[in-house]
């Protein structure tokens, strides 16, 4: 079993960055893959990026695609989201989740483990 636990949301201006951690507890995620979703209100969950975690290969949602960064810590077994040049649009509740294989991938119900969520809120 995996836990994951999401930090680093919170309130921020136009423009503005900001960095999202996952931490995953219960077992590494050396043969998992893992992505962010978002889901903002009155819209559907929807995916962010993703990476494999043994070959750090990354996929990104075209929305997201040249203003964001997946990356991983392995010793700390955690993922990250760095998301800069944030628009309103951008506003939601942002989850991590892992699947038990390294193939990525774009669609939530491949994912076996989810996060609780933190909000994310762009707005000046």
């Amino acid at each position: 079993q995996v836990q994951l636990v999401e930090s680093g949301g919170g309130l921020v201006q136009p423009g503005g960055s900001l960095r999202l951690s996952c931490a995953a507890s219960g077992r590494t995620l050396s043969t998992y893959a893992a992505g962010w979703f978002r889901q903002a209100p009155g819209k559907e969950r929807e995916f962010v990026a993703a990476i494999s975690w043994l070959s750090a290969s990354t996929y990104y949602a075209d929305s997201v695609k040249g203003r964001s960064t997946i990356s991983k810590n392995n010793a700390l077994n955690t993922m990250y989201l760095q998301m800069n040049s944030l628009k309103p649009d951008d506003t939601a509740v942002y989850y991590c989740a892992a699947r038990r294989t390294l193939a990525v991938s774009v669609r939530e119900d491949d994912y076996d483990y989810w996060g609780q969520g933190t909000q994310v809120t762009v707005s000046s």
